[in-house]
């Protein structure tokens, strides 16, 4: 195995995609397709998982507890974004389901997606293939959008998205 040398924007979006999967089997070809990550990159993505203990030794199960400590306490500093342009795109963070039913706001956040319907503040989605694969699966969708209010939200916005994740992800 090669030299860890820190996780990357797309191993997050590898293990949400992974979470949104539950108990339905994944092979690493079917993640690079649904995500448009190279095979090669999700093989060392998983790797990296692997040793930073975000999957089992096995790389067949989630560690679901020290993924939701990650992205609760390490998300925001170590993928930190800040809320840009007026742009077209998709929805993320809390103009994103399950938080746009929760909270009302006039603002809006979105990924640049030249397809989007909604204008809003630029979020840069973690990885470029982000709004095309979230379009593909409503569940990644919103696990990806609810770790951008953990990058971009208030607190109470934070604390829902955390509790919202904890549902999922466990």
């Amino acid at each position: 195995m090669k030299k860890h040398s820190g996780m990357r924007p797309h191993d997050i979006l590898i293990l949400l995609k992974i979470s949104a999967k539950g108990d339905q089997p994944w092979y690493m070809k079917d993640l690079s397709m649904e995500l448009g990550i190279s095979a090669s990159e999700v093989s060392e993505s998983i790797n990296r998982s692997v040793f930073a203990g975000l999957l089992a030794q096995d790389k067949t199960r989630l560690m679901p507890a020290a993924l939701l400590e990650f992205l609760e306490h390490g998300l925001r500093y170590v993928y930190p974004q800040q809320p840009g342009a007026l742009v077209r795109g998709l929805p993320t963070a809390h103009a994103a389901p399950p938080l746009s039913h929760l909270i009302q706001s006039e603002e809006a956040y979105v990924w640049p997606y030249g397809n989007g319907n909604v204008r809003g503040q630029a979020i840069e989605p973690l990885h470029p293939k982000v709004p095309e694969a979230c379009l593909k699966d409503p569940g990644f969708y919103e696990l990806a959008a609810l770790c951008d209010v953990l990058r971009v939200g208030r607190a109470r916005e934070k604390q829902l998205a955390v509790q919202e994740l904890k549902n999922r992800i466990c």
